[in-house]
């Protein structure tokens, strides 16, 4: 019996932990077993990070078109407009001109007079119109030009108000991050931001001196969708890393990816980037030695990790 209820008081008081959490002094969780968890909801985020940063980068591009169309057009528009006005005023004039014409025709003993001054002014409206018709085709070109552009720049904004949307949930999403983090480590930063020499191997190409930048940037705090010049996000590091060296890159991993060469493991040097995941979602910049820069997370800082930091979807070489 007292084992029975000294059974029973042992439930209770575990239940007691387990719904109000008192002495959670839950052995401090490691911080490996946060990280992995960090990790995992990271992986959920971020993939929405980086069609935001693609589908905005398109959005201001294409507004960018919209309004260089829109400057083509309207001179195109006033000349066609002039021509207009100027045909409808030799209308009038035959028009206004034909009776005179027909009675000073008769007067003058010469019937076909009139016929021919008519057919003069249909024919000087003609020579105008013709005069204009490239005007016409060119203005009708960039009209049709124009209105594909603003079709898919409209469907585009509604894609690009639709991941601003999601960004309180993943705001939310972010502060659970942070809040894992500090669990780990408390309200400390992870640990140095650097580790050691870095570039671990120093070379004097463009990739070593992009390599160069991107340690220089260490311990900027991450912002998703930032590219500096007091933040930054993954691909955004990297841009700014290989700007400083004459070489651009587009603010989206996949973008960097598709625009790069692919070299081998035992190919790498200092600058080259290195990917992660199935979906190229992360992306970092070597430094030699097995090491990298990047830009993890939110609540976290650009620093130094080691290569193997995460699943390795392949090594790209910028043209430098």
């Amino acid at each position: 019996m007292k084992r029975g209820l000294r059974g029973l008081l042992f439930a209770v008081a575990a239940a007691g932990l387990v719904l109000t959490g008192p002495v959670v002094a839950h052995a401090t969780p490691s911080p490996g077993s946060v990280e992995d968890q960090i990790d995992k909801q990271w992986n959920e985020l971020e993939p929405v990070i980086e069609d935001y940063n693609d589908v905005h980068g398109k959005l201001l591009k294409l507004q960018k078109q919209q309004k260089q169309l829109n400057q083509t057009l309207a001179p195109l528009q006033k000349q066609v407009d002039a021509a207009l006005v100027e045909v409808r005023g030799l209308a009038s004039d035959a028009y206004m001109q034909g009776p005179p014409s027909a009675l000073g025709a008769i007067l003058s003993g010469d019937p076909n007079a009139l016929t021919e001054k008519l057919s003069l002014l249909e024919q000087l409206a003609s020579d105008r119109q013709e005069s204009i018709g490239d005007v016409v085709k060119l203005r009708d070109k960039y009209a049709a030009d124009k209105e594909k552009l603003d079709a898919l720049a409209s469907e585009i904004a509604t894609r690009d108000t639709d991941l601003k949307t999601k960004k309180s949930a993943i705001e939310k999403e972010i502060t659970s991050l942070q809040k894992l983090r500090i669990k780990a480590y408390g309200d400390t930063d992870d640990g140095p931001f650097k580790t050691g020499p870095c570039p671990v191997d120093y070379t004097n190409d463009k990739g070593g001196r992009a390599a160069q930048r991107a340690c220089d940037l260490i311990g900027k705090p991450y912002v998703f969708g930032s590219e500096g010049p007091n933040s930054y996000d993954c691909s955004g590091l990297t841009k700014e890393a290989w700007k400083a060296v004459g070489v651009h890159l587009e603010h989206y991993t996949k973008d960097q990816w598709g625009s790069t060469k692919s070299v081998s493991r035992s190919e790498l040097r200092p600058g080259d980037l290195v990917f992660y995941y199935s979906d190229v979602h992360h992306v970092a910049i070597y430094i030699g030695g097995g090491m990298v820069v990047h830009a993890p997370h939110t609540g976290d800082h650009v620093r130094m990790a080691t290569i193997d930091r995460g699943p390795i979807a392949g090594y790209r070489r910028p043209a430098g």
